[in-house]
């Protein structure tokens, strides 16, 4: 494969659209909705209309063509902003349309597709639950198959649900315990569950650190019916589907986290050049330009590395040990990227009206969601082929 990452003209046009997009949309909105918890409805409507949520999705379902490539561009300079609305995008197409683009019948992709490319309808992914996080394995959900009505009655709790609440959010695909294999071991499969749905309640939204500006709640299943065709995929095959979720998923996050510790550094230098202490800019201190320029490397490496686990997915190659190793290097960096933004702003970094402090807030989940940094290492401990326990 080539190792030039850099963009085709295409794709080059989408990350300047999108940039102008986050800094003369979003910008300019985004802190006041962070600080009331409230979601942006009328940005998240603008993303749609431009096409965002169906980035790497077909044209006959009314995506655009594109691949996870594109989607990537799109989430880092999002998050270069703020990542609210990074993440309300990256967790709307792989976790609750790409589920259904790649295990769903045809008629599940007809159905629900064209709304959720168009932005005009969230998806969500029930996974983690109270007691099952890392170990998904662990789930306590159950779905049993009624014969008299041919429908699936599923029991049980979800949480930490993002885009699962919002006023168009239309479904949210479940993993369900459906039985026990030979083994001894449960039987996952996964379900789609369309809001209103008798018996699917969604909590209020979370109090959080930080994403403060986008959608996360608690979920529970009490007798909840839904017909059998609303099986995804294959039964059974519930928890290897979202395996297969999970690791091009890492490769969103990782843009995302990428975008973050970027606009950690575009804030710090615009800040160290206006901010004058003893009679001179802070940026012409060496320590101040050592920091800066520890944090413009750890940002572009980050960038090389999600853009090569993207060009290893979009052609076909391997690329589970790459995901994690952008995912994890990602997250990583920018949590010491924020860190040292706020250092830089000094008191006004620990303000919210500055977005370094929404950075800051925003960056610690990024070393726990869809796979903790320990998990991150697991995986890359045994693509190297160390035994495991």
């Amino acid at each position: 494969m080539s190792l030039d990452h850099r963009l085709d003209p295409e794709l080059e046009e989408l990350r300047r659209t999108v940039e102008e997009f986050a800094h003369d949309v979003v910008a300019p909105k985004i802190g006041d909705y962070y600080e009331r918890h409230e979601f942006p409805y009328d940005i998240i409507r603008e993303m749609g209309r431009m096409g965002l949520f169906g980035l790497p999705f077909p044209e006959e379902y009314g995506g655009m063509g594109g691949d996870y490539l594109a989607l990537g561009l799109a989430l880092e300079e999002l998050a270069r902003v703020d990542s609210s609305v990074a993440i309300t995008l990256e967790a709307a197409v792989s976790l609750g349309a790409m589920p259904i683009h790649l295990f769903g019948t045809e008629e599940q992709k007809r159905t629900w597709l064209p709304k959720l490319c168009s932005g005009e309808m969230l998806g969500a992914f029930g996974l983690t639950e109270p007691g099952a996080g890392s170990d998904a394995g662990g789930t306590r959900t159950t779905a049993r198959l009624d014969p008299d009505t041919d429908e699936w009655v599923i029991n049980g709790s979800k949480c930490f649900i993002t885009n699962s609440g919002t006023d168009i959010t239309g479904l949210v695909t479940v993993t369900a315990v459906t039985g026990t294999r030979d083994n001894g071991r449960p039987e996952i499969s996964a379900i789609i569950v369309p809001s209103g749905t008798p018996g699917f309640t969604v909590a209020a939204p979370y109090s959080k650190v930080g994403w403060n500006a986008s959608d996360t709640r608690e979920l529970s299943f009490d007798e909840v019916r839904v017909p059998s065709a609303n099986l995804l995929g294959e039964r059974g095959r519930g928890y290897a589907q979202f395996l297969r979720i999970l690791d091009e998923g890492r490769i969103a996050i990782a843009a995302l986290g990428t975008g973050l510790a970027q606009g950690c550094v575009d804030e710090s230098v615009k800040y160290a050049k206006e901010r004058h202490a003893f009679g001179r800019p802070i940026g012409v201190n060496q320590a101040i330009q050592f920091k800066l320029a520890d944090m413009e490397l750890k940002a572009h490496t980050s960038r090389l590395a999600w853009r090569d686990a993207a060009s290893r997915l979009v052609h076909g190659e391997p690329f589970k040990k790459e995901a994690a190793l952008a995912k994890l290097y990602s997250s990583t960096i920018a949590v010491d990227n924020a860190r040292e933004a706020t250092q830089i702003h000094g008191g006004y970094g620990f303000m919210n009206e500055y977005p370094v402090a929404r950075m800051w807030r925003d960056s610690k989940i990024l070393e726990i969601g869809e796979g903790t940094s320990e998990v991150q290492r697991m995986l890359i401990a045994r693509e190297l082929g160390l035994p495991v326990a």
